[in-house]
């Protein structure tokens, strides 16, 4: 926590002053031109990878950077989905897995998560994608985290925020794949509106 407080007084004494207009703006603007789905992994941080400013991206963080489809109950992740598509007007949504993602990496090894249960029915979003990869041995791994990124894509297109936005053209998706040693990005493709579904 130490580590914490040094940061923000470092924050407060260094970076604010430097960017005391940009803040002044988004104290009254908010209008990121991205939403940013991605692992809740310390090591993969949006802003850095991208480096963005402050209020360039709307970002949300799941465990194996999953995207429920949509359903009849909704869930923090659907509504922020819905927020940032139909109230903000994203043009963008990336989707970005990782490289050693622990998620992807229990299910393409068959981890016992039977003491960890909340973990173990959230990865239940990823059955599709376990589904769909066929690689074996060590590339297993890392054929999921593709797999599962498209399988994410997907699952985006069945929000209906994100169904009218593809329909009108006004939205493209992305599928990206962090490495986290090469710190390199790859791009499984845009998705736009045309061919999203």
């Amino acid at each position: 926590m130490h580590d914490l407080t040094e940061g923000v007084a470092r924050f407060r004494r260094d970076v604010f002053p430097a960017k005391a207009d940009l803040f002044a703006t988004l104290a009254g603007t908010h209008r990121p031109g991205t939403l940013f789905i991605g692992c809740s992994d310390a090591r993969v941080v949006p802003e850095l990878i991208t480096q963005s400013e402050p209020g360039d991206l709307f970002v949300i963080r799941t465990a194996g950077n999953l995207v429920p489809a949509h359903g009849p109950a909704g869930d923090g992740v659907a509504a922020s989905v819905e927020y940032a598509v139909a109230v903000l007007g994203v043009t963008d949504v990336v989707v970005c897995g990782h490289s050693a993602c622990g998620a992807m990496t229990a299910l393409a090894e068959g981890h016992d998560l039977e003491g960890l249960p909340a973990v173990g029915d959230w990865l239940r979003h990823a059955d599709a994608s376990r589904a769909r990869t066929t690689a074996t041995g060590g590339d297993r791994v890392s054929a999921l985290v593709r797999e599962n990124v498209r399988a994410q894509l997907a699952n985006l297109a069945t929000h209906p925020s994100v169904a009218r936005a593809l329909a009108r053209h006004t939205l493209t998706l992305h599928g990206w794949v962090y490495d986290i040693p090469t710190g390199t990005v790859e791009e499984l493709g845009a998705r736009p509106a045309a061919t999203a579904a």
